[in-house]
């Protein structure tokens, strides 16, 4: 692709981002106009509740949807480079799974936690999960097996999920563990993005740095070495950045796939295959979806919000059907 059309996707991206975020920030069960919308973006101090309920709500939130939408679309496109498959996911691959099972051992046991030690164990739990994912995997073998990697990914995901649901029913937590299920944007506020944001914008810059050396990650392993390139260690910044920006996803808004299944073989298809190119587009076209999809919870049933997993759950679940029937070979 030339630079030129590069640059253009970009852009569209970008404004596309925007508008979307601007659409979120003025609609949802109550309108408001631009000129409250641009007032509580911009200015010192609100005039109005509408302006109040922009700034405080609508933008923490929006800009929630953002940074969840980028986590979860670049951890997606560093899975699917690494793991040399199409179909990988940190939902579909059980990782979410991990991180939600230990944040409700935390919610069961330790309900007092402060926000950041919640999130430390939702960290854990996706560390561990992959771990389990990952050797079961390479189990009697040097190299990935990509089909092996998607059994084990849903054996590992069914597992902790009935765990999870096993601690909730004895714990009395179904209510409360519901939000982590159908996950949602409505509890996302200023002091979570504060305690949160910053670890999902540098698990998100090291993706950005990782993704020049992600052209090579489908070669062999002997062929990388031979042009003085490391896949191991590359797969292993790779899966560090990926359980860091699952486990913190599913701290802040809950359990949420396809995201990262579905948005890098979109950014490929705009602008190629060269990840250089590509992070940067799926990283943008990840928050577009995750704000569209907020929008449309909140509009669907006003004033009650539709579970912002199934509108996601929606438009991913064909969109699986459709990528597993083109790459029949791993699905086999």
């Amino acid at each position: 692709m030339k630079k030129q059309s590069f640059t253009v996707t970009l852009l569209g991206c970008v404004v596309l981002l925007i508008g979307l975020m601007a659409a979120s920030l003025r609609w949802g069960a109550d309108q408001t106009s631009l000129h409250n919308v641009w007032q509580a973006v911009t200015a010192a101090k609100t005039t109005n509740l509408d302006q109040q309920i922009v700034r405080t709500i609508r933008v923490p939130r929006v800009l929630g949807a953002a940074l969840i939408g980028t986590a979860l679309a670049g951890s997606g496109a560093l899975m699917q480079s690494v793991t040399k498959n199409p179909l990988a996911d940190s939902g579909l691959l059980g990782i979410n799974a991990g991180a939600g099972f230990l944040l409700t051992i935390c919610l069961a046991f330790f309900p007092h936690l402060t926000t950041l030690q919640t999130t430390a164990w939702a960290v854990v739990g996706a560390a561990m999960s992959a771990a389990l994912i990952f050797a079961i995997s390479t189990m009697q073998q040097t190299q990935l097996n990509p089909s092996t990697l998607v059994l084990a990914g849903i054996a590992i995901s069914s597992l902790f999920t009935a765990l999870s649901e096993g601690l909730a029913l004895v714990g009395q937590l179904k209510q409360d563990l519901a939000f982590w299920y159908f996950s949602g944007m409505g509890a996302v506020s200023w002091s979570q993005l504060n305690h949160l944001g910053p670890w999902l914008l540098i698990g998100l810059i090291v993706a950005l740095c990782l993704a020049p050396s992600l052209n090579i990650a489908y070669l062999s392993d002997n062929t990388a070495h031979s042009l003085g390139k490391s896949l191991p260690v590359l797969r292993a910044l790779a899966l560090v950045t990926v359980v860091i920006l699952s486990g913190v996803s599913v701290a802040l808004v809950g359990t949420i796939t396809f995201v990262g299944l579905l948005v890098p073989h979109l950014a490929r298809f705009l602008v190629g295959t060269n990840y250089r190119r590509v992070m940067p587009i799926t990283l943008l076209l990840g928050a577009s979806l995750t704000v569209a999809a907020d929008l449309v919870a909140r509009m669907v049933n006003p004033p009650q919000e539709t579970p912002f997993g199934i509108i996601i759950a929606l438009i991913g679940v064909p969109c699986f059907i459709y990528l597993a029937r083109k790459e029949p070979h791993y699905a086999e």
